[in-house]
């Protein structure tokens, strides 16, 4: 029996010794079980935001954002509301709004991001990255209220999403550009303080590819000739500030004192703007003279007798015309 006990004693030693590390070698490090954090967000549905924010709830039945309780392709079926504010089962938890995303407390850029999660690259919202609002720290939730609103109007309509009549758009761009509005309260202006049109109609507040926002028309064509179509071009004979600088040139497009809405009071003062100092370029000319746009009148338009003090008397024209290079008709 001893025997048999020592040699059972001399095995274990040697599984034993098999078992320990070399010297100098590190002891095989065994993997730690998957910890699950207690604090760990899920999602809980829709219908137990309802049941604290009822009133919100009940308002945003109206919101176009309430399809996202359909959304199977990006797997947000039946979570419209943590859509935006995140996993709520901490917040349902601790009802503290620190364990929900408000994106009205957010930085623009981080609210930003939200919206744009699921309306990047968009259509309607081309540019919006790059656009002036962007730049300025103009978030999405400045213009657009989600799920609720104090203004009765909207709510009245069904649609809290954002503005659509054309006096509640501009109500809405001119809390943010006062001295644009005060523009159009002039003799001569478009009619946006009427209500027949809004700022939108030229401006496209998600961005565009040309300055100051404004809205294109038949490919790169500025907003302006879809209204005035009869000013449309291409002509045989075009008047090049049409082309390089655009409306802008002699109008202001927000509103003027003087009529046709122009830049200055006498129709003379805005051609010779242009059609003044500079030389009559000869047959013989060379390429550096006859590049000018703009050439002096001649002699005989003696700008002192009121007979030539109105241009467009003689060329009436000067948006462009397909017979006479001199725009008279």
């Amino acid at each position: 029996m001893r025997s048999i006990s020592g040699g059972i004693a001399a095995v274990t030693v040697l599984f034993a010794l098999a078992a320990r590390p070399a010297r100098g070698q590190q002891p095989e490090a065994k993997p730690a079980p998957a910890a699950t954090p207690a604090g760990s967000k899920t999602y809980v549905g829709s219908e137990v935001c309802q049941g604290c924010h009822e009133d919100i709830f009940n308002t945003f039945q109206k919101d176009p954002h309430k399809s996202v309780d359909f959304d199977k392709k990006r797997g947000r079926e039946n979570h419209a509301c943590e859509g935006c504010h995140g996993p709520a089962s901490a917040h349902i938890e601790t009802v503290s709004a620190e364990e929900i995303i408000n994106p009205a407390k957010l930085p623009v850029v981080r609210a930003d991001e939200i919206c744009l999660g699921c309306h990047r690259n968009q259509q309607t919202h081309i540019g919006r990255i790059q656009s002036d609002h962007a730049r300025g720290r103009v978030g999405c939730t400045s213009c657009h209220t989600m799920h609720h609103s104090n203004r009765r109007d909207l709510v009245a309509n069904g649609g809290t999403l954002v503005a659509r009549k054309a006096h509640e758009i501009n109500q809405l761009c001119a809390g943010c550009h006062p001295a644009v509005w005060a523009a159009f309260q002039r003799p001569y202006a478009h009619r946006l303080p009427q209500g027949a049109m809004s700022c939108t109609n030229c401006h496209n507040p998600h961005g565009s590819f040309l300055m100051n926002q404004i809205r294109t028309f038949a490919a790169n064509e500025p907003s302006c000739v879809s209204c005035h179509t009869n000013l449309r071009g291409p002509f045989t004979y075009e008047h090049s500030p049409m082309r390089t600088e655009g409306c802008q040139t002699c109008h202001e497009p927000h509103g003027s004192a003087n009529p046709k809405m122009l830049t200055r009071a006498d129709v003379r003062f805005v051609c010779l703007e242009c059609h003044a100092n500079l030389p009559q370029p000869a047959s013989n000319s060379s390429p550096a003279t006859a590049q000018y746009i703009g050439v002096v009148p001649p002699s005989f338009h003696d700008l002192r007798s009121p007979r030539y003090q109105n241009c467009t008397v003689c060329h009436q024209k000067i948006h462009g015309s397909h017979v006479d290079r001199n725009l008279t008709r």
